[in-house]
């Protein structure tokens, strides 16, 4: 499996990345007190669907003997970091946080995009982690670089968030993406020597995704459904990701623009 993709490959990409933009956003406008999740994942699934898109979570297996996520969008609320289940009745509360996370393949290709917002009014300290994990994204898109390391946009995620004493969480990183929905290289959100110094390519495509937790732990749990990560301290957390390409000529482009 290629690490860089070809002109044309980005370019599916885009259109698709443009398409799943479109239906995360129709699902952020839809959160409210008292939606329930199942609700937001079929408004997501429907754009996906209408605009000839295939939602590339619904049925994925991590391992082979997994049971297959049920669920187009990963759908996790408050002290849940990824990976909850789309298919719950469970009813949005005014004050809760919940993390969005959508992939669809288009024309072959996939690409990956996540956002954390609030329902309805929420507390200043929850408003601000949702702030600083988006803005800590950004800075990793603005290192990664043509001759580059990974470790570069590692370092620009962990230096941003340091100040702010959160949990980066460490079991979970960022990825390759395009061919399938998970691909090397791995692309943490902090610096360490575990991971293998990899050179930032011409015509690369990750999905970059910072996860944080308000109580300063990184540590997480599995949900008892097998899928949901929770943060262990039960603190609240956060969750952005885009598929960028990352080229000589144009540096990091966002295939998948971000609806807040």
């Amino acid at each position: 499996m290629a690490l860089t993709k070809t002109d044309k490959e980005i370019d599916s990409m885009r259109r698709g990345g443009a398409l799943l933009s479109r239906a995360l956003r129709a699902t952020v406008e839809a959160v409210t007190p008292g939606i329930m999740i199942k609700e937001l994942d079929a408004i997501g699934e429907g754009v996906i669907r209408e605009g000839g898109g295939t939602p590339s979570f619904k049925g994925y297996k991590g391992n082979p003997e997994d049971s297959p996520f049920p669920s187009t969008i990963c759908i996790s609320v408050n002290q849940e970091v990824v990976h909850g289940l789309g298919d719950r009745t469970y009813k949005l509360q005014e004050g809760d946080v919940v993390g969005l996370d959508i992939g669809c393949w288009f024309e072959g290709l996939c690409t990956d995009m996540a956002v954390t917002v609030p329902v309805g009014e929420v507390t200043p300290e929850a408003r601000q982690l949702m702030d600083v994990t988006k803005a800590s994204l950004l800075a990793g898109v603005a290192a990664a670089k043509v001759g580059g390391e990974i470790k570069d946009i590692s370092r620009a995620i962990e230096t941003y968030v340091t100040p702010y004493g959160y949990g980066i969480v460490r079991s979970l990183v960022g990825h390759g993406v395009g061919h399938a929905v998970h691909e090397s290289p791995h692309v943490p959100n902090y610096v360490s020597e575990r991971y293998p110094h990899v050179e930032i390519l011409d015509k690369m495509c990750l999905a970059l995704e910072p996860m944080l937790g308000m109580g300063g732990d990184y540590h997480v749990d599995t949900a008892d459904d097998g899928w949901a990560i929770l943060m262990s301290d039960g603190s609240t957390s956060a969750h952005f990701e885009v598929t960028i390409a990352i080229t000589k000529e144009g540096g990091a482009e966002i295939l998948t623009p971000l609806p807040v």
